[in-house]
């Protein structure tokens, strides 16, 4: 069952103490413990897989379900090809080239549609496979609601208007209250960033020509520039070079990207903006020092992220191929 939990789950959330009224009676944890009891079963061994094929893929799932659940809602959209009569999300500035692991979420699909034909939504799947990936890279676990659909259209144009690491924090955080997120949850999600990597691109002008001074980021700490400069070079065909978000526990899901950023090792503009603000500043501090509270609070965030503009009941459809409408 999905909603238990057991010796050596870190954090468990309850999923529904944080549903609303209309969510709560749509989504939940057990939705499909008769129709596809095999379900967690199949999504973690396959998480388990990638991840020993490729230590990346962990923080690609998960950003791979941000941009999903930001774009139309969490709804398997990020998902769908380009079709004649349809076009997608993947061409996207923020995910072309740069969005991975759909290959996983094809082979969970394809799993999970031998063991239970036209069941399990590929916005489920998706779900369950970001959280799998954080709690196998030793962060936190949450038990999370079921029952969302598929969509049968995307929105390229939304896409392209992702949260961008180039914004101000005041820009990024509307986009998320827009979402019915709060600034609480820019500072919690922006913790993701203590795994995985980053194309050069999305930094470079911190290396080289910060703000248009001819100059580098004067808060970006001196070492840290040396190695970034090595690395992505002020040319063009370093752009797509890859950094690694965190470098002291690149991996792994932990609270070092805190300590990073109170150090001025942030790997984005958007990661050291934090310390701009009040109450953001007041959680990276407090993140940093109790790793208990940023799993908790991560959790909570992440599956309330999950509920964004879920489809339910009779919506959508059940995908039978994640990368198409039926």
């Amino acid at each position: 069952m999905e909603c238990v939990s057991n010796k050596h789950v870190f954090v468990f959330i309850l999923c529904l103490v944080f549903l609303t009224p209309f969510v709560y009676s749509q989504l939940n944890c057990n939705f499909y413990d008769r129709t596809c009891p095999s379900l967690t079963r199949i999504v973690r061994s396959n998480i388990l897989s990638a991840i020993a094929n490729d230590s990346r893929i962990a923080a690609s799932l998960l950003r791979l379900h941000f941009h999903d659940c930001f774009v139309n809602g969490c709804d398997g959209s990020v998902l769908l090809d380009d079709t004649d009569t349809l076009k997608g999300e993947k061409n996207a500035l923020p995910n072309k080239n740069s969005l991975r692991g759909f290959d996983v979420i094809d082979k969970i699909k394809s799993d999970i549609e031998s063991a239970c034909p036209s069941t399990v939504s590929c916005a489920d799947i998706l779900t369950l496979a970001a959280r799998d990936a954080i709690y196998l890279s030793k962060g936190p676990f949450w038990a999370v609601p079921l029952g969302r659909r598929d969509g049968t259209t995307a929105n390229e144009s939304e896409a392209n208007n992702l949260p961008s690491p180039f914004e101000p924090l005041e820009n990024i955080t509307a986009k998320f209250v827009s979402k019915g997120l709060e600034k609480k949850d820019v500072a919690v999600l922006s913790g993701a960033h203590t795994f995985g990597f980053a194309q050069c691109f999305l930094f470079k002008s911190r290396l080289f020509d910060f703000g248009g001074s001819g100059k580098p980021d004067p808060s970006l700490d001196s070492s840290l520039l040396q190695n970034l400069q090595k690395i992505c070079p002020n040319q063009a065909d370093s752009n797509t070079n890859l950094a690694p978000l965190d470098p002291v526990t690149t991996n792994t899901f932990d609270n070092t990207y805190y300590k990073n950023v109170l150090s001025n090792t942030g790997l984005l503009q958007s990661d050291q903006a934090l310390l701009g603000d009040n109450i953001t500043s007041s959680l990276v501090n407090n993140y940093s020092k109790w790793p208990i509270l940023f799993f908790r609070d991560f959790a909570v965030s992440v599956e309330k992220m999950g509920r964004i503009g879920v489809l339910t009941g009779q919506q959508g459809q059940i995908r039978t191929n994640c990368r198409a409408v039926n």
